[in-house]
């Protein structure tokens, strides 16, 4: 099975100019915990719930502080023409709960979560996946 039969195409984007408090309403408002950070047509970066967390609120920053310095600027991804089997083992390797998705052209076109290697009901794959990404630090 590919990459592109169970991921995520609405890939919601922020720049990093953009603000912790905009970011947060959107991921409440989408039900969703990470935004790909984009520039001038290039990803550079990736926010989640968990960066707001411990880079921003843990550390006494201002909701109005810029995306910018908190995005984890080394961003693993995937193709879409990817294996899932292969991404959700890389996954549990480098403990990601979700990865981009680019097309060959390297452009994002979707992203993929545990969630979505679940529902795809490859129980093996998920099993390895969340063993991989629970790994206590």
């Amino acid at each position: 099975m590919k990459i592109s039969e169970i991921m995520s195409r609405d890939v919601k984007t922020v720049r990093p100019q953009a603000t912790l408090q905009e970011v947060a309403r959107m991921m409440q408002a989408e039900d969703i915990g990470s935004v790909v950070v984009g520039e001038n047509d290039r990803m550079v970066g990736i926010v989640t719930d968990r960066d707001i967390v411990l880079r921003a609120v843990a550390e006494g920053r201002s909701m109005d502080a810029q995306v910018g310095d908190v995005m984890s600027k080394s961003v693993c991804y995937c193709t879409e023409s990817d294996e899932l089997e292969a991404v959700a083992r890389n996954m549990a390797d480098i403990e990601k709960r979700r990865l981009p998705v680019v097309n060959s052209q390297k452009r994002l076109v979707g992203i993929v979560s545990l969630a979505n290697i679940a529902s795809a009901h490859q129980n093996t794959v998920s099993g390895e996946v969340l063993q991989g990404v629970a790994r206590p630090h």
